[in-house]
């Protein structure tokens, strides 16, 4: 049994629609496959409705979060999407987006970019615009090689010369919106240390004697020796531990079940969760 439980639409910043994630999934070869687009799940209708035979859809999402001025995203599983608090606070973090892409904009004119707002709006598309669609952006321009090239110091990475910050949620209160709505958390690629600064591993004590649930070990962003030491962390402190693509696409060189969860792991947290439950799919639509 093969699950990928991270894994982007162009309904935040990956480049497959909901309907050809979940075709790319099968094709891929993939029993499991969470829909995990940060701050919203717009996608979820269009990707259930598309699902096809042999497949099964975990509702998810990927919350922005910050501790003590350091970014970091929480998963969260099988939740109830209609919860009014958890919805409200996505909405108050993506509705956020907007103005924080024409601030960088503006930095990133001031250093000498020509990016314009036009060009990460078609980008973007109907997707909620973030960081990787400004950094497609520079890549069209020629600024930087790859959309990992643009998230250092020098561009958009946290503390970066055209960063600007964002409403995010302390992730105590997330992981107890999530809970709240029937969810399971997992911190997402907790040392990732490539993208910026990382929470401490004193954090994540907090993280978990506050209710996470497990931490993202199984990460393109992980060395060997990060993954060992995280999963010796998650099995001191009782953690589930995941594995996962973070596919977004053509937009990273992930590919769709690069790095997969333990099916013991997920039915772990199939269990955990009273929100929400795993949709097995029946031979979705066919058309893009």
């Amino acid at each position: 049994m093969r699950i990928d439980l991270h894994a982007h639409s162009t309904a935040s910043d990956g480049t497959d629609t909901p309907a050809e994630l979940v075709r790319n999934a099968a094709a891929a070869g993939l029993d499991v496959v969470a829909l995990t687009d940060h701050d919203t799940v717009a996608g979820y209708a269009e990707a259930l409705a598309a699902l096809p035979h042999g497949l099964t859809l975990v509702t998810g999402m990927e919350l922005s979060c910050r501790l003590d001025g350091i970014g970091m995203h929480l998963l969260a599983y099988l939740f109830d999407p209609e919860e009014p608090e958890l919805a409200r606070e996505r909405e108050l973090v993506r509705d956020d987006r907007t103005p924080r892409a024409h601030a960088m904009i503006g930095k990133l004119r001031e250093l000498g970019v020509d990016v314009t707002w036009e060009q990460v709006s078609r980008i973007a598309g109907d997707g909620s615009v973030g960081r990787p669609h400004i950094a497609t952006a520079l890549v069209e321009l020629g600024v930087v090689p790859t959309v990992s090239d643009a998230f250092t110091p020098d561009w958009l990475a946290d503390g970066g010369r055209a960063h600007a910050e964002k409403h995010e949620l302390d992730p105590f209160e997330a992981i107890r919106l999530v809970k709240a709505a029937g969810g399971v958390t997992v911190f997402a690629h907790p040392g990732a240390v490539k993208r910026g600064r990382c929470v401490p591993e004193s954090a994540i004590v907090e993280l978990a004697s506050a209710g996470l649930d497990g931490i993202e070990v199984d990460h393109m962003d992980h060395d060997p020796d990060t993954r060992g030491r995280l999963r010796a962390l998650a099995g001191d402190l009782g953690l589930l531990t995941t594995g996962s693509s973070d596919y977004h696409g053509s937009r990273k060189t992930c590919r769709l079940g690069e790095y997969t969860t333990d099916p013991e792991i997920y039915g772990e947290i199939t269990r955990r969760a009273t929100g929400a439950f795993p949709v097995p799919g029946a031979g979705g639509a066919t058309g893009a």
